[in-house]
């Protein structure tokens, strides 16, 4: 099972980002969650989705960030709009399936004027 993560960058304060996650080796799984990882702080969670479409946000996240499925492309996306410096961090993807959970490689997102 391998997840890749990507679509991370600059972008200035206020701007938009979208993170891909695609999966391979495995389809079916119970939920797929973006975290982050800020320099100096414990990775978070930042968002999930549930197979069955079902979303739930961190609170920094609520209003600004949207994740999303394509099934039959088996990748995840991170839609971020109004982003904020505060939002700079390596973001990661995760998949569960059962009690196993695997983790992509991370993608940086740096949000600087």
């Amino acid at each position: 099972v391998q997840l890749q993560a990507y679509g991370g960058g600059l972008v200035q304060p206020g701007g938009s980002l979208r993170l891909s996650c695609a999966v391979s080796g495995i389809r079916i799984f119970n939920h797929m969650s973006w975290y982050r990882q800020a320099p100096g702080k414990e990775r978070e969670w930042v968002a999930r989705i549930y197979g069955g479409g079902t979303t739930d946000y961190a609170d920094s996240a609520k209003g600004r960030f949207t994740i999303s499925r394509d099934n039959a492309r088996n990748t995840v996306y991170l839609q971020m709009n109004s982003l904020e410096p505060e939002d700079t961090a390596v973001y990661y993807c995760k998949a569960l399936r059962g009690v196993t959970s695997w983790w992509g490689q991370g993608t940086q997102v740096t949000v600087s004027s």
